[in-house]
């Protein structure tokens, strides 16, 4: 592929922890050069190392083709430098921490940094792309992109505009993505969350809720939903769901559940309990649950595993 024929042929990436090092993966497959610029060079160092790994398991599992590994990794250049990065790039995006004070001042000086016509895009899970936006001056071009973790193996990425969004930004955005192998969603409003977040932590309420008021065992509430009604969500969303049941058992349903159903703004204290006792997770070795290292190991492993599989069988669709 000739990076002259391709529109947005060079892209920045800044933070190349986590989610960066597997954005700029994305873009380095496609036939982009790629800048990955991150304040610690121990971790730019990791960032190529992970990106290798993954390649590899790709290839393992013929997700891509042998030949592809070394041009996708010569395409990918780091940097310590944000001028390098970025001062050349057609397109930007931000992958650092979810730190609102640090990412307006990294738009700030991306906004000084990039040629006028460089979209710049933030990859905040839950933030105000306006708020984020605030201390730039030509925020028309800024623009929320939030991948899902891992981004190089999750194919949703909502493209959310910020109050001062050029609508043009946003439709580049999408079209970029969808070049890219992604699948892109338009999110309408900038609100805290965007959709996926505000959807997936309102089934955590609950479900903390219940655990947290003794109607369930943790184990338990799991398994009713990877047991029950999770098995279709990957072919019958909820919208559609309440359309194939009909509108009226619904609206029934709700005048029945909803008063019943946890609405707290705040967290379950069960969760601050925990926190306090030390009990954080696979982190700790026990959170709502006891893990073993073992057991965090294979659940790692069947997520992997998973993601892996749906990625094969949509390949095989193509």
């Amino acid at each position: 592929m000739n990076d002259q024929t391709i529109e947005f042929p060079s892209v920045a990436v800044i933070g190349a922890g986590l989610m960066g090092h597997g954005i700029a993966q994305i873009f380095a497959l496609s036939g982009r050069q790629v800048w990955l610029h991150d304040v610690d060079g121990k971790l730019l160092d990791q960032a190529v190392e992970g990106i290798r790994s993954n390649l590899a398991v790709f290839l393992e599992n013929e997700l891509i083709a042998p030949e592809q590994i070394d041009p996708a990794l010569e395409r990918i250049h780091t940097t310590l430098s944000p001028e390098e990065a970025a001062g050349t790039a057609d397109f930007v995006i931000e992958a650092v921490s979810e730190n609102l004070a640090l990412k307006q001042s990294i738009f700030e000086k991306l906004d000084g940094i990039c040629r006028p016509g460089t979209i710049l895009s933030t990859n905040t899970s839950v933030m105000s792309i306006t708020e984020i936006a605030a201390k730039a001056g030509n925020r028309s071009r800024i623009v929320g992109t939030h991948f899902w973790n891992p981004p190089y193996l999750i194919p949703l990425v909502e493209v959310v505009p910020g109050e001062d969004t050029a609508p043009e930004t946003v439709e580049r955005t999408f079209s970029l993505l969808a070049a890219v192998g992604k699948h892109p969603v338009r999110v309408k409003r900038d609100v805290p969350g965007f959709v996926g977040n505000r959807l997936q932590h309102a089934l955590w309420r609950e479900a903390i809720s219940i655990v947290d008021q003794g109607i369930a065992e943790p184990a338990e509430v799991d398994e009713v939903v990877k047991m029950g009604f999770g098995i279709r969500l990957p072919v019958l969303g909820p919208l559609e769901n309440a359309d194939l049941v009909g509108l009226d058992l619904t609206h029934a349903i709700h005048d029945y559940i909803l008063k019943h159903l946890d609405a707290s703004p705040r967290p379950a204290p069960i969760l601050q309990r925990k926190i306090d006792q030390g009990h954080l997770g696979f982190k700790s070795g026990v959170g709502l649950q006891t893990w073993a290292d073992q057991e965090i190991a294979d659940t790692r492993g069947r997520l992997a595993e998973h993601l892996i599989a749906w990625n094969k069988a949509q390949q095989k669709k193509r």
